[in-house]
């Protein structure tokens, strides 16, 4: 198992395959105070105007703020938009 694991790795980078593609662990881009792009996400938990809580395959994010707006939604990648305070991280699986 661990061969093939490794094969596999060896195999991405040699295709210079993102992790966040070859694996489904969540990557978070922020743009200022105002903008986050949440790609690989699996659902959205929780939703209000100061609170966003995402379900990912390694565990929650938590997203704090004021006037916060869900943007661009597709089956993987998710936009926030608002005045974004802090973020958070409820890990669900150990590696």
């Amino acid at each position: 198992m661990r061969k093939r694991k490794r094969r596999q790795n060896r195999f991405e980078e040699l295709l210079e395959i993102p992790k966040e593609i070859s694996t489904e662990k969540p990557k978070l881009t922020i743009v200022g105070f105002e903008e986050l792009l949440v790609e690989n996400y699996k659902a959205i938990l929780e939703y209000q105007d100061f609170y966003v809580r995402l379900s990912t395959h390694i565990g929650i994010i938590n997203i704090n703020g004021f006037e916060l707006n869900l943007n661009e939604m597709t089956n993987d990648d998710i936009v926030i938009t608002g005045k974004i305070e802090s973020i958070d991280f409820e890990k669900t699986i150990d590696e």
